[in-house]
């Protein structure tokens, strides 16, 4: 526990000496509840004495040298901030209580293993505005001291303010903190008040007379008229009462020794007060609490506090005001242990587990106490008045309200008077003074009037129309967007038939498939669908579909209207689609990423030049326009027409694509068209920030600016100059996560792109120098985009040719050497055709499967009821091959796979031919030496089972003939989980081999294998004489009849890894794979 002890101003309300035996009450209660049975507490005290730095010291303390498994304290909002950050840290569950009122701690994200016994004061600024929103008052000024208690009123100051700030309808008009409690001083803090408002909320530290005082110097001052309201604000209060650690008394009694004689015009002056507060230890627990506060004091003398000699002052004898709240934290806590326990035994120091049960209700020694979920209590607060007879007495609902503001004159005041707060806003009596001129003026302006709002009318529905008119123009219904129809291929998924392939740069339409972002479609419009063809629009998808403003529709038609050589046309939103979409135009030639990494075409400066100078041109129209800025600028969305021309595409929508952004930060795009998977979408996502910002990066900015603009303009152009990746991220180590935190990070040398152009590109030196102006790190010294262009004009040492002709008499220069290129890789085709047939039938086991695939036909997989699956591995393969030269960069592999039963079923004999096959293997080991280090020794790790599996061929570009089932993948353990040197088998292969015979096999015993649980598997020893006889039987000549199969066709296929041979007594299929591309393990 973290209190305070011998501290007068601390002692009434959170005393050691008067509180800390609630928890020993609380203790009995919770044992006679059997809510922790076997479970006993030791109680450690730490004095905090209401100071950060001590309760931050002794927090760590109590946590990593003292061991404990919970905190209760601190008792002040500040210590107790800082002690739940490092409870936080630790994990470990602390519950505040007493004067810790700051709404800080409500957080349940900053502080997730907190507890509140303590009424904060941000709800009271939630009850304050309920109370002035129920009298009408729209406006109040703020009053407050931090004399008698520094925190209590500072910290409800500031939430006050933040509770009424969340209000639309009322305000905090003056906020005013008195310096000292003196006459002179309230007086001269009030004359300021009265010039801004009426109802004024006070805060005063309780139990000093300062309340009195405030309201008898109010009196004095002649500030207690029927035109203000003085409401008392407090966390905890009993009303008109005061009982903080003494005698109760009201608070109109003068509290010090010389009386001053004012007790009765005092209590008169606070029938004109309010006090709104949470009554504590009131109402139906009264005498309850009375025999608990005896029963604190007497318990000070038991152990732990043992208590007796210090705690015999008098000032000692009553319990404090939030002894209650010791009792009931603590009980709180242990009902959340109960619950948690329940749960996972073992989590009884699980901060955030237990705050997962605070959630509760019961009746304790501070009242009824309801714990919310975020571990806040919930607040009962109590507006009270006195009436006639200086009683308070409560009624659900006051339907006389003269009875309510008697003391007022029976009339409500107002939070602003009729003349306002100078007096100089009561308007003349003119109208008594000409009613005549008054009532035929008021006549004509009625008239006028009519006429008015008549033509106001019918100018706001005809511009309605027209607005409508106008919508529909960018409001593209979902069933006018007609899909790409695609002809289905002849050929069958398990097919071998190669498809048309093109070198063009243009994309066919009709061949386009739905994307990750964008799908395309045939738009015919409404206006034009009698006069025009279909257009090929494209469809941007986008996750966020807000509610469409007057404003946003707006922006969208100005959009429709906008008209730019280097702009893309927008065409629309499709609002009632499966998702929001923005419909843009086709161009055919795709984005300038895709020209750039097709390759297809040669890009000389001249082509690169002009495709910059229209990125340029598109760019400082949006910048001078009502779009301002593109936000978005990557090479993906500068879109390639058929005339060579760069049209930027997806800009404005600024509104859709900050909401877009947000979305994709919470959540992972899962789309059921794209099987991506969850580490493939971070990377796209990364991939499209390569073109962003640092400074947008750093502030994860929803929206762009003219300076990102250019910076993403630098990344395109060295994007377009390099002819590479976004930051040539083919040849960089770095992936694009990385890229994007060194971009973040900044720094002196920033990272950028490499502008490494090629020796045969002459580029203006000048160009580069501007592709580093403009992704400079600091925003303002980047050049504007008018700049920008003016530069690239001076740059222009090219013809003003045309890029379309230009791109013409480049393709008639290819044309002339097209006619011998296309002979010389036509008999490339039919070599390489040679060589896949003789590749087909070694590749996919047989002749037939080889010569299905070549005809087209479909390859159906097949169930094998009964093979046997070898998995072998060279141990530390790679430290060997790394202590040799290379002669060649190659594709290898140490890890292999064979299979025996399929696919000519062998009966029981594939356990007979992998068993042998493996301990030949073994065998062969040990005279085999490397060259180039004869001391080294090979050894092999080898694992097998007997099972079920399906084969067939998968892939289309790359068909392969594969095996799939559990029996690959329980082989595969067995390899993984053996040993160096040893023949590792499953209970099923080596059942199996047992009715075989002729091995000698050992029990490892069981073994818990990854996936499988725990398994009984064997070592194979070797064979018996009888199974050498079984291995190597007796051949007999065989008859005239019989003829000898042909041996398999020979392919002059060179390999690009080491051929493995297999005995032909092993039918078997022999497949080199890589370790961490193996589908199985």
């Amino acid at each position: 526990m973290m209190m305070v002890t011998d501290d007068p101003q601390l002692r009434s309300t959170v005393g050691y000496k008067t509180s800390a035996a609630a928890v020993l009450i609380a203790r009995d209660r919770i044992m006679d509840e059997q809510l922790l049975p076997g479970y006993d507490f030791n109680f450690m005290v730490m004095f905090d004495q209401c100071q950060e730095k001590r309760a931050a010291g002794i927090t760590v303390t109590m946590i990593r040298d003292m061991g404990v498994d919970a905190i209760i304290g601190p008792t002040c909002s500040y210590p107790a901030i800082v002690s739940a950050i490092n409870a936080a840290y630790y994990n470990i569950p602390i519950f505040t209580w007493g004067l810790s009122t700051s709404s800080a701690l409500d957080n349940m994200g900053r502080f997730p293993t907190t507890g509140i016994m303590s009424v904060n004061s941000f709800s009271l600024g939630i009850a304050i505005s309920s109370v002035l929103r129920s009298f009408e008052w729209d406006q109040f000024a703020f009053v407050y001291s931090e004399q008698g208690n520094s925190e209590k009123c500072e910290i409800m100051q500031t939430d006050v303010q933040n509770a009424i700030a969340r209000t639309e309808d009322i305000t905090i008009s003056y906020v005013a903190e008195i310096l000292s409690i003196t006459n002179a001083s309230i007086i001269r803090t009030l004359k300021d008040v009265s010039k801004r408002a009426r109802i004024i909320v006070v805060c005063l530290a309780e139990g000093y007379g300062f309340k009195r005082q405030f309201i008898m110097a109010a009196k004095d001052g002649g500030f207690l008229t029927s035109e203000y309201v003085y409401i008392f604000a407090d966390t905890k209060s009993q009303g008109f009462s005061v009982n903080l650690g003494a005698k109760e008394r009201f608070i109109w009694e003068d509290p010090s020794d010389q009386k001053d004689g004012r007790d009765e015009e005092a209590k008169k002056a606070f029938l004109q007060t309010f006090v709104i507060s949470d009554h504590m230890g009131m109402g139906s627990i009264t005498d309850k609490y009375e025999g608990f506060s005896k029963l604190v004091i007497s318990r000070m003398k038991d152990p732990p506090f043992n208590c007796t000699e210090e705690c015999k002052g008098q000032e000692f004898q009553t319990a404090s005001a939030y002894a209650g709240q010791l009792h009931d934290a603590f009980y709180a806590y242990a009902r959340a242990l109960n619950a948690s326990l329940a749960q996972n035994a073992s989590a009884y120091r699980d901060g955030a587990q237990l705050l997962s049960h605070i959630e509760m209700e019961f009746e304790g020694e501070s009242g009824k106490v309801i714990m919310g979920r975020n571990g806040t209590r919930k607040p009962f607060f109590y507006f009270d008045g006195l009436d006639r007879n200086f009683e308070q007495s409560y009624k659900p609902l006051y339907t006389n309200e003269a009875e309510l503001w008697n003391a007022w004159g029976g009339l409500r005041p107002l939070d602003v008077p009729v003349c306002g707060f100078s007096g100089d806003m009561c308007p003349r009596n003119f109208f008594l003074e000409n009613l005549t001129w008054v009532i035929v003026g008021a006549f004509i302006v009625l008239c006028a009037i009519i006429a008015a709002v008549a033509g106001i009318i019918y100018s706001m529905q005809a511009r309605r129309r027209e607005i409508e008119r106008l919508n529909q123009m960018w409001q593209i219904a979902f069933i006018s967007l007609e899909n790409i129809n695609k002809k289905k291929g002849e050929a069958s998924h398990r097919s071998l038939q190669s498809g048309v392939s093109s070198t063009s740069t243009r994309i066919t339409f009709e061949n386009l498939t739905e994307r990750r972002n964008f799908n395309f479609y045939y738009y015919q419009s409404r206006a034009k669908a009698l006069f025009s063809q279909k257009e090929q629009v494209a469809a941007m998808k986008h996750e966020a579909r807000p509610r469409m403003a007057p404003e946003d529709c707006h922006e969208m038609r100005k959009m429709r209207e906008v008209e730019h050589d280097n702009l893309n046309r927008f065409i629309g939103l499709c609002l009632d689609g499966p998702q929001l979409m923005s419909v843009w135009k086709f161009c055919s030639r795709g984005s300038l990423n895709d020209v750039i990494m097709k390759g297809s075409m040669t890009m000389d400066s001249f082509f690169i030049f002009s495709l910059l100078r229209d990125i340029v041109h598109g760019l400082s129209f949006i910048h001078n326009s009502f779009l301002q800025c593109h936000g978005s600028l990557t090479s993906q969305c500068c879109l390639v027409d058929d005339r060579w021309q760069v049209k930027i595409s997806n800009y404005g929508l600024h509104k859709i694509r900050a909401l877009d952004k947000r979305i994709s930060k919470g959540m992972l795009l899962e789309k059921s068209n794209f099987r991506i998977s969850n580490l493939r979408v971070r990377e796209i996502k990364s991939i499209d920030m390569l073109w962003t910002a640092p400074e947008l990066l750093r502030n994860n900015a929803t929206t762009g600016t003219k300076e990102g603009d250019v910076y993403s303009f630098g990344i395109i152009c060295a994007q377009l100059v390099t002819k590479s990746a976004p930051w040539d991220l083919d040849n960089r180590k770095e992936d694009p996560d990385e890229i994007l935190y060194m971009v973040k990070k900044g720094g002196h040398m920033p990272t950028r792109p490499s502008l490494a152009v090629e020796s045969d590109l002459e580029l203006s030196p000048a160009l580069l120098h501007l592709i580093r102006d403009c992704w400079t790190e600091r925003p303002s010294e980047r050049p504007p985009i008018d700049t920008v262009k003016s530069l690239m004009r001076s740059m222009n040492s090219f013809r003003n040719d045309n890029l379309m002709d230009y791109v013409f008499n480049m393709l008639e220069t290819y044309a002339s050497n097209l006619e011998a290129e296309v002979e010389d890789r036509t008999k490339e085709l039919v070599e390489e055709k040679r060589k896949v047939m003789c590749c087909s039938t070694e590749c996919y086991q047989g002749i037939q499967v080889a010569e299905k695939l070549k005809l087209g036909q479909s390859v159906e997989p097949e169930t094998f009821d009964s093979v046997t699956v070898f998995f072998s591995d060279v141990v530390s393969f790679t430290k060997i091959a790394g202590r040799g030269t290379p002669l060649q960069v190659e594709t290898i592999g140490d890890g292999y796979l064979c299979v025996s039963g399929l696919p000519h079923r062998n009966g029981r004999d594939h356990i007979r031919e992998i068993c042998s096959m493996s301990l030949e293997f073994m065998k062969s080991l040990a005279g085999f030496k490397i060259p180039h280090l004869p001391q080294e020794r090979i050894n092999l790790r080898i694992g097998a089972h007997t099972g079920s599996v399906v084969a067939g061929v998968v892939g289309l570009t790359m068909p392969r003939y594969c095996l799939f089932g559990d029996t690959v993948n329980t082989a595969s353990r067995m390899e993984s989980n053996g040993k160096p040197g040893m023949i590792h088998l499953s209970s099923d292969a080596n059942q199996l081999l047992q009715l075989v015979g002729g091995f000698q096999t050992e029990s490892r015993g069981e073994v818990i294998i990854k996936g499988k649980g725990v398994m009984e598997t064997y070592w194979l020893i070797g064979t018996t004489y009888e199974g050498q006889r079984q291995m190597f039987p007796v051949q007999e000549a065989p008859a005239r009849n019989n003829r000898t199969p042909p041996p398999p066709p020979i392919c002059d296929v060179p390999s690009s890894a080491p051929t493995r041979s297999v005995t032909p007594e092993y039918e078997g299929i022999y497949t080199e794979f890589k370790k961490q591309a193996v589908a199985f393990r």
